[in-house]
């Protein structure tokens, strides 16, 4: 079987470099969070808005229809 070692090179790094690497790192990966954080709340919010428009217009569906169906018992009379 091949020695499947990956990081055989990085093996001689100093702690210094392996501190300034994992910091570059924990950058990056913070700041991916907070842009993945700010996508999904932009979209969370983009969401609500639009629920809260397809309710406003089912509910004035729903009032239309109740009036069309009111209009339509009158003129039954």
């Amino acid at each position: 079987m091949a020695d499947l070692n990956i990081n055989k090179e990085h093996d001689t790094t100093d702690s210094g470099a392996l501190e300034s690497s994992s910091e570059d790192l924990a950058t990056v990966v913070d700041d991916l969070l907070a842009q993945l954080s700010t996508k999904f709340a932009n979209i969370s919010s983009d969401l609500l808005t639009k629920m809260d428009e397809m309710s406003r217009r089912l509910d004035n569906l729903e009032t239309s229809i109740q009036a069309s169906a009111r209009s339509q018992n009158e003129e039954a009379k």
